[in-house]
Formats: C-alpha cells, structure tokens, sequence
C-alpha cells in the first residue's frame, strides 16, 4: 500500500466514517473492502490502543439516505452515529440512473439533484462529526470554470458554498481546469489522475501492447489535454502529438461555438499504436473525429483513455467505428456511473479506481502527505519494468 510507512509514524484525525450517497454505493462498497483489508491484514497501528479506538472495524459505512416527499423536496438522514468521527462523503453527481417522483411524474436525477443532497447529508451532520471531507471524483459545474463574459461562475459558487458549510478538504479526479480551487485557497482540494491505472488497464487488455518510441504515439484530442498527454508521453518515453479544434465562433449551438474541424500538429503516426487521452467522453463525437483523422494517416491501432465516460448520445457511434476499426479499445473509470450494457461492449476495458481513492482516504484519516499517492511516477515505472521483462 502506497504510503504505509508515513501511516505508521502517525496518529488517525479521527475514526473513519464513509458516507456514500446512492449513487456511489457501488464505488463505497470496493473502497470500503479495500480499507477493512488494509487495516484487518496488514495494519500500521495497534487496535487495542485507545489512541487508535475505531481504527480496525468490520466496516466504515454509515447508513445515509435522502427521502423524497411527493413535491420532490427532500432532507438528508444519517442513521449511524458519527460524533467524532473523520466523516468522508461520496458523491456520483453524474448517476442519472436514480430517479424520483414530483406529483405523480418520474424525474431522473441531475447533477443538481446530487449536489443539493449531498449538502443535505452535510447538514445532517449537524456539527457532531470531527472533521467533513468531500470525495466527488466528477467535479460538480467543473466544465463552468471560468467566466469569459456575463455568464455564472458555477463551480467555484459551489466549492465555496461546501467550504462555508464546513468541509475541510475536497478531492476530485482530473478536474477539467484545477485552477478553480483558486476560488477557495485556504481550504483542501486535491485532484488526482488515472494515469497509473490507464496505463495498467491497456496492458491487461492489449498483451502485445509495445511500448516504444517506434511503435507507440500519446496523442492529445485538443489544447486542454496536453497536460496529461505530455506527463503520459514523458513517462513512457514517446513522442507526442495534438489536435487543435477549430471552431465558428459565429454560431452558438447548445451553448458551444460548434467544430468546424480538427488540425493535427505532431510527427507522422504511419504504423504506430496511438493513445488517446482526454479527462471525458461526453457526446464523445470529438473524440471519434479525432480517431477517425489518425485511422486515416495511417496509424495502427487507436485506443481511447478518458476519466469519465458518459457517453451522452448512447454507444450506437462507438459501435459503429469499432466494426470499421477506427478504434481498438476504450477506457475509462469506474469513477461515475456507467450503463450496464457497456461493460459488455467488446472494445470497452474499466480502470479500476477503487484502491487507488482507498488509498487516499487511509492518507486524509491519517493527516500525512498524499505526495506518493498523488504521483504514480514510481509504480509506472515497476510496471513498465514487469512488462518488459515479461
């Protein structure tokens, strides 16, 4: 386990409780069995020791729910005691899958939904917890992180509406423009990157994977991905390329300046694997544009590594390029909610996120750095070692 030796060297916040909203029951599940695993076989600290009272436990779920009247107004219940405790939220503000009813018609949970119920267990705490941390691996509005002209700042009003409300930390996963935590800079805000686990994923999936500058390319889909596309190519040691989105800022269509084309900057791709890395598929119609671009200069295979993937306009595209061998393979997280036909689908592979957040959650209870957990660097290198070798 990353970080166990700082772990042993420093004394709990507080006994740790994982609150888990119902739409990040399942991720609260693997990272609940992960933390009992940890701290059952292979625990840092004495459980006997009244410093370290709640340390070992059969589980660190509480109960939590948020009702509905026949309106659609709510309120937050916990049921379990956490007087005291280090309390951890989980929150899929992404789940539509959920749904209520208002006067007799069924509404789908929005983001909002989440959000305001995720302020409501907040609220239920009632002052009584040690300490409040918020894990929401899809950061609330994170796409309206700016303002360019009269238009809302939605998600730095959100961070700081948490802050206001005591939370003490916040942690994300590849938010969109990590600079909004500059709307709350004395408080906690951690975003961390899949890489690792992107990296794993591909190899597990794709055995005859070559990992070499003459075989293999990282491409970023456009300019807001070159952070993760250069750490990515640096680590392997590969080239890089990018495309660059040109838009008609004349025209406003569902509230973006619609793609007019993709130019492509970077060394030829004739013969290589490339992967593609971005932080979501949304509609995912830039992304099959740009794979569909890469087929057509000649590269091998194309694989598509994101975050989040939401797949908004349904699988039928995908598909689609899959059978005329536009892509290869498709990975994302299992950070958010995914409909359960995808993980059927025969080009998807999942990166497994869960032992990674447990991790950091067993970091935020002991109060020590996340350095080595936030910087996969040296695991990517074991791995690439075992891979070679292999």
């Amino acid at each position: 386990m990353p970080n166990f030796e700082a772990l042993q060297h420093a004394i709990p916040v507080a006994p740790l409780r994982i609150a888990a909203l119902e739409g990040c029951r399942d991720l609260a599940d693997l990272v609940n069995q992960h933390l009992i695993e940890y701290r059952h076989e292979n625990p840092s600290h004495f459980k006997d020791d009244i410093l370290f009272k709640g340390y070992v436990e059969d589980s660190y779920l509480v109960n939590c729910s948020c009702p509905r009247f026949g309106t659609g107004e709510a309120k937050g219940i916990i049921s379990s005691s956490i007087r005291g405790c280090d309390l951890v939220i989980l929150v899929d503000v992404c789940n539509y899958s959920l749904t209520y009813t208002v006067c007799g018609h069924e509404n789908h949970m929005s983001p909002d939904n989440h959000f305001q119920d995720l302020k409501r267990i907040i609220s239920a705490a009632n002052g009584k917890a040690r300490r409040i941390n918020v894990v929401m691996p899809f950061l609330y509005e994170g796409r309206q992180h700016k303002r360019t002209k009269r238009e809302s700042l939605d998600c730095a009003l959100a961070l700081q509406e948490l802050i206001d409300m005591g939370v003490s930390n916040i942690l994300t996963f590849d938010a969109h423009d990590p600079r909004v935590q500059n709307a709350v800079p004395l408080s906690g805000f951690d975003s961390f990157m899949p890489t690792y686990q992107f990296l794993k994923a591909l190899i597990h999936s794709t055995p005859d994977l070559r990992i070499d500058n003459d075989h293999l390319m990282i491409i970023s889909p456009d300019e807001g991905a070159m952070s993760r596309a250069v750490y990515f190519s640096n680590i392997l040691g590969v080239d890089m390329g990018m495309f660059y989105k040109r838009r008609d800022y004349s025209t406003v269509i569902n509230g973006k300046n619609p793609i007019v084309a993709h130019e492509f900057l970077g060394d030829s791709v004739d013969g290589k694997d490339v992967i593609i890395i971005d932080d979501m598929i949304s509609s995912g119609e830039s992304m099959l544009d740009v794979a569909k671009q890469l087929k057509e200069r000649k590269a091998n295979r194309v694989f598509v590594c994101t975050t989040f993937g939401l797949f908004t306009d349904g699988f039928e595209k995908f598909d689609e390029y899959y059978e005329k061998g536009y892509i290869s393979r498709v990975v994302t997280t299992n950070l958010n909610y995914r409909r359960p036909e995808l993980l059927s689908k025969p080009y998807y592979e999942e990166a497994d996120m869960s032992r990674f957040l447990a991790s950091i959650i067993d970091s935020l209870n002991h109060d020590v750095s996340i350095g080595r957990v936030q910087s996969p660097t040296e695991k990517i290198h074991k791995l690439l070692e075992q891979y070679g070798s292999r």
